[in-house]
């Protein structure tokens, strides 16, 4: 890759960790399959901010759900049979989940009760939802990535209209997980991971989607993660093995990299604080949550249409 301008550089600031007396190692069956057999205390992903400043966060191997105030100070909202990854608010009151072992769940925020909202395709069990985003007309898009990569490219990108018609878009992607939509809503962004890459997926006015390309291409051991977009079109992508958030421009050049600390595995990432310009980020690894402020405030996240199933 021709950089004719070389990206800034600039570290992500520690904002909180996951404190103590939440962290226990101990094996689960996420950790067997997902990290190589060792025990972990937590694996945390799914960032998102509610209208108060609060941010929340999954533990995807114990099935937990953490709010988090603007002082760093940590609440565990709901424990249950489960393994969260993605998170988006439905509304102000229900955050909507996308859940590997059980598919798209539903917490409400108040009683911390997680109900089913969407289990099946067709009475088929997805290969393991993963992560979920909006449109302004409350159309859902969600990955179903499972335990796909090269050596099984067939993980599924889905739309789920507010209508209730379920349309499956790709099916041959090696591991599809974050996904973001261009300001505009006429693309897709979809991460790659084991292909290492984003791809592009033009939507087209049909509800089709048509000429899907390799929009950036990333390195190391584990590829593109969760994905974001600033108000200037901006797309930032979590790189888990590099430890990196790139900010990529619209003809995918890094503009700026942001790193963690050595070992950091940088999973996800949301928008947040005054007027968005606060970026948060999960890292995985250490059980923390970083941060960095940003000239560019981060795009509106749409929320799903009213009287939505």
């Amino acid at each position: 890759m021709l950089l004719l301008q070389p990206p800034q550089v600039a570290d992500l600031q520690p904002f909180t960790r996951l404190p103590d007396r939440f962290r226990e190692r101990q094996h689960s069956d996420w950790s067997r399959a997902n990290r190589g057999g060792h025990p972990t205390d937590s694996f945390l992903e799914g960032p998102v901010v509610d209208d108060q400043g609060n941010l929340y966060v999954t533990d995807i191997p114990f099935g937990r759900i953490f709010r988090i105030d603007a002082a760093g100070e940590w609440t565990l909202v709901t424990e249950y049979d489960g393994e969260p990854n993605g998170m988006k608010l439905m509304d102000v009151h229900t955050l909507l989940i996308t859940d590997y072992k059980n598919g798209l769940m539903r917490l409400d925020l108040g009683s911390g009760r997680v109900e089913p909202w969407l289990e099946r395709r067709n009475s088929e069990r997805f290969k393991g939802v993963n992560d979920l985003v909006f449109d302004s007309q409350g159309n859902l898009y969600f990955t179903d990535q499972g335990q796909t990569g090269l050596q099984d490219p067939t993980g599924r990108l889905y739309r789920l209209r507010h209508s209730g018609q379920l349309d499956l878009l790709l099916d041959n992607v090696p591991s599809p997980n974050g996904v973001a939509l261009s300001p505009d809503e006429r693309v897709l962004y979809l991460a790659v991971t084991r292909g290492n890459c984003v791809w592009r997926v033009p939507l087209l006015a049909d509800g089709s989607v048509s000429k899907v390309g390799q929009f950036f291409t990333s390195y190391g051991a584990s590829g593109p993660d969760g994905l974001a977009v600033d108000q200037n079109g901006r797309l930032l992508v979590a790189n888990p093995g590099l430890g990196y958030v790139w900010v990529l421009n619209t003809r995918a050049e890094p503009e700026l990299v942001l790193r963690g600390a050595p070992g950091a595995s940088i999973t996800n990432l949301a928008f947040g604080g005054p007027a968005r310009r606060t970026l948060y980020v999960t890292d995985s690894t250490h059980g923390a949550v970083l941060h960095a402020e940003l000239g560019v405030p981060g795009l509106a996240l749409h929320r799903a249409a009213a009287g939505s199933k």
